[in-house]
């Protein structure tokens, strides 16, 4: 997590990514991601695919991974009013010290996004759902869309497709299939 300044004026101009919570429920017409897309402020959510029956249809729509998570790139200035005037869009807040909003670096957020677009279907995997077995060997991509990025090999049991691990420590992690012709294993 980042260190936001200390001065009240400038923390307060300062555009960044806050993580945030949504407390609506899952199935409300008006979840925040959709309000702040009307609003044009950049947001993103981690979206999975998931099948619903409509009209006695089954359809597969986006879904957000985790409901209540959601990461918003704005200042605080910009966003108090959206949490003032929406009840169930709240900031996530450190546990110390006391009520400092939780936010991610530019850089790490900027990783994330991108090499989570760069699949048609990333997997997203919760902080308690990985584990010290599922991390193979360190690497680093030499090609490909994700040239130079650094990560762990994911080892799933019965998969023969490679998966870098990209993680946002304590909130979420991606696996994305990367070309093993691309791999380059690091000494550690």
């Amino acid at each position: 997590m980042e260190e936001i300044p200390t001065n009240p004026d400038a923390e307060s101009r300062l555009v960044q990514w806050f993580v945030m919570r949504d407390l609506t429920r899952p199935n409300a017409k008006w979840p925040a991601y959709r309000l702040l897309n009307n609003e044009d402020i950049e947001y993103f959510t981690p979206m999975t695919p998931r099948l619903t029956v409509r009209r006695g249809k089954r359809e597969q729509e986006m879904v957000p991974f985790i409901h209540d998570l959601l990461f918003v790139h704005a200042s605080r200035e910009t966003l108090d009013p959206f949490v003032e005037k929406i009840a169930t869009f709240q900031y996530r807040y450190l546990r110390k010290p006391w009520r400092q909003p939780m936010t991610v670096r530019e850089e790490e957020m900027d990783r994330f996004i991108r090499a989570v677009n760069t699949v048609e279907r990333p997997r997203y995997y919760r902080p308690d759902e990985i584990t010290p077995e599922m991390y193979h060997r360190r690497i680093r991509l030499m090609g490909g869309q994700l040239e130079g990025y650094e990560g762990y090999l994911l080892s799933t049991r019965g998969s023969k497709v490679k998966r870098l691990l990209v993680e946002l420590p304590g909130l979420l992690a991606a696996s994305v299939e990367v070309e093993p012709e691309y791999i380059q294993l690091l000494n550690e």
